[in-house]
């Protein structure tokens, strides 16, 4: 019987646990640091109101990963939500992602129509741009990303100059804008959990043939050996599957990956909603600290007289949220994916596990599928389960 370690108990260590346990011979142990499973995704409860750590509704183009997640906890469909984002210089809000249809109804809809027109002659530019700025300006022209791009992404990645952005695949790099506010989000599955306390059921299920440890430490790592350190006490497995940051169990050996932190603040107003009916979302794109809002009950349908509205503001510390896109970053933990490559029988999954701000619960689950497909075939290449995972630049 193999033996294998799941560092981590967040969302992507538990899809680990589900899919390894339905594989014959596999002893499988769950470590994790907290004294609950989920991570950020676990449900909790504040004046009444159900939430979690920032919102996460489960946005996938893959029918098969919601159907297996459908099957475990049953969802609801979230096809009519909407995102909006303030411009404090119009006083007004507009879709987010930004429409045409908004773009003409702006004060200086004209300017940025013109450097729009501009920006279709200038193609070029576009496919060579090093940076956001560079990019977004060849897009759009630069009044629309002085007012709605620019100073979203210096806070949100708590840069002083959005040329210091120098990778983003993340952003719809390449995409004119579309007519209606729907357009971002007709072609994927939006959904969220109908139980009050969203996930946590999965957390239970994916977990309940497997030895799991909670309030657990791992003291130390020798991963030559597949050897880990808890209690002072020894542990060999034969196959890893790490889901946190990967300098952490190499222990730093070329210097600690960067990532962004979240202050995050919970705010009860007496009144049954704030915001407007199908709006899930409010960001503000201007010198406000914090980067958007959510109102809860959108995603949880909660009845109450009260709702629950959540801040987000971005922070350099204060925990390991989003993974720097950053070309010298990313290159970092490809050292740290090529060095557990070579060793074999280690698998990096999860937004951290594989140092990518892309990755959500949905790419959790596909990943975790692709272990077990792997460990299935005794097949073994990359440390990373597939190409859409790894950084290419």
């Amino acid at each position: 019987m193999k033996k294998v370690l799941i560092i981590g108990g967040g969302f992507a260590g538990c899809a680990a646990a589900h899919q390894l346990s339905s594989i014959n011979n596999l002893d499988i142990t769950l470590v994790e640091t907290a004294n609950h499973l989920g991570a950020g995704v676990r449900t909790n409860f504040y004046g009444g109101h159900p939430y979690t750590f920032g919102p996460r509704h489960f946005l996938t183009p893959y029918q098969e990963v919601y159907k297996y997640l459908n099957d475990i906890i049953p969802m609801r469909d979230c096809k009519e939500h909407e995102f909006i984002t303030y411009v404090e210089r119009d006083n007004d809000f507009y879709a987010y992602p930004i429409n045409m249809n908004d773009v003409k109804r702006m004060p200086d809809s004209k300017k940025i129509l013109g450097e729009m027109e501009f920006s279709e002659d200038n193609k070029e530019r576009i496919e060579n741009a090093q940076n956001l700025e560079d990019y977004w300006i060849s897009s759009v022209g630069k009044t629309l990303f002085d007012k709605f791009i620019k100073n979203y992404n210096k806070k949100m990645w708590q840069v002083e100059d959005c040329k210091d952005i120098d990778t983003f695949s993340w952003s719809p790099k390449g995409v004119t804008l579309k007519d209606g506010a729907r357009a971002a989000w007709d072609n994927i599955i939006s959904a969220y959990p109908l139980d009050i306390n969203g996930y946590n059921k999965y957390f239970n299920i994916s977990t309940k043939d497997i030895k799991v440890l909670l309030s657990t430490k791992i003291e130390n790592y020798d991963l030559e050996n597949k050897t880990v350190t808890m209690n002072s006490e020894k542990f060999k497995f034969d196959i890893i599957v790490n889901t946190i940051s990967p300098d952490e169990i190499l222990n730093y050996k070329h210097g600690k990956l960067r990532y962004l932190g979240r202050e995050f603040h919970k705010i009860v107003f007496p009144t049954e909603n704030v915001f407007p009916e199908n709006v899930y979302f409010l960001y503000y794109a201007n010198d406000e600290k914090f980067t958007r809002l959510v109102e809860y009950k959108k995603f949880t349908k909660h009845k109450s007289k009260t709702t629950l509205i959540g801040m987000e503001i971005p922070t350099i510390g204060n925990g390991k949220h989003y993974p720097l896109p950053f070309k010298k970053d990313l290159k970092l933990a490809s050292k740290y994916f090529d060095d557990l490559s070579s060793i074999g029988n280690i698998y990096s999954i999860g937004r951290n596990g594989t140092y990518k701000y892309g990755v959500d619960i949905d790419d959790c689950i596909r990943q975790a599928m692709q272990v077990k497909e792997l460990i299935e075939k005794n097949t073994y290449d990359y440390c990373i389960t597939h190409k859409d995972y790894i950084f290419n630049d």
